[in-house]
């Protein structure tokens, strides 16, 4: 507004309930030119944050993660499936041990989706979206997976991925395999 009153000014008149001035041809066009100077600006600006820059897992990294995790749930007895998904939650590497079960393959993955859709690991989710919750409708979604076992990759505050595991007895065994994935590269992937 600022600045059209400085054009109202320079018409000589100024009145705030209208334009009043002798030319009233002139103040359109100045304020005309003010606007497509504004909007050349903003389309400037907006055309510099039209794009940005994510990070991501490399395959190898995915596949490191993932290995470390099936090797520790191994080392425990315990015949797991192991998912490692990119920050949007496309699958890029999953191995499922030669006993796991079949179910495992396509919770794993969804565990690992639900973590990295929501930002949050799913152990976390399992609590927020509890009857009653105001999440609770969560639950509901198809792929979403509210127990422990999918875990956000992370470095440097941004998201990476997600881990996610099925196999192991119960959600807290899951976890500590999933973690064990995400020690493996910690080094490779912080920056």
């Amino acid at each position: 507004m600022l600045l059209i009153e400085h054009i109202w000014d320079g018409c000589g008149l100024r009145y705030s309930g209208g334009i009043r001035c002798p030319d009233r041809e002139q103040a359109m066009i100045r304020i005309a030119t003010l606007g497509l100077a504004l909007a050349l600006t903003t389309g400037i600006t907006a055309a510099q944050n039209a794009t940005f820059q994510t990070r991501s897992l490399t395959p190898e990294t995915a596949l490191k993660a993932a290995q470390a995790a099936l090797e520790h749930c191994r080392k425990q007895g315990w015949q797991a499936a192991v998912a490692v998904v990119d920050r949007s939650g496309i699958v890029q590497v999953m191995l499922r041990d030669r006993f796991a079960g079949a179910h495992t393959v396509k919770v794993s993955i969804d565990k690992a989706w639900t973590a990295a859709s929501f930002r949050t690991a799913t152990r976390d989710l399992a609590t927020e979206t509890q009857a009653g919750r105001s999440m609770s409708g969560l639950r509901s979604h198809p792929r979403f997976l509210a127990v422990g076992g999918g875990q956000l990759i992370e470095a440097s505050g941004s998201s990476l991925g997600a881990i996610g595991v099925s196999g192991a007895p119960g959600g807290d065994a899951d976890d500590a395999c999933a973690a064990a994935g995400i020690k493996a590269i910690g080094d490779a992937i912080e920056f």
